[in-house]
């Protein structure tokens, strides 16, 4: 295997992890149990988790109405796109 796709494949496995979180932090908040810090979900969004932030938030409605998350998950993504998609470029050319 070549260097492009082991970073896709941590890529994507970064991104299942992230959005695991965000469904864990979705369940423990049901509960009233401990949480995981705001702090902590988000920087894992911004290290190359930002697809599977963006599915925990869509499909577990988590964060939905925080306005830190409305805003940074989707710029988050944004960079998380250019980074990989300048990588794989760099990689390939």
């Amino acid at each position: 295997m070549n260097v492009v796709t082991y970073f896709i494949i941590t890529v994507a496995l970064w991104n299942i992890i992230t959005f695991s979180l965000y469904g864990t932090d979705k369940k423990k908040a049901k509960r009233n149990k401990w949480r995981i810090k705001e702090s902590t979900l988000i920087i894992c969004t911004f290290i190359m988790g930002g697809i599977g932030a963006l599915l925990g938030m869509c499909l577990f409605h988590h964060k939905t109405k925080h306005i830190k998350f409305l805003l940074l998950i989707p710029l988050a993504v944004i960079i998380n796109l250019s980074i990989a998609a300048y990588c794989v470029f760099y990689f390939l050319v």
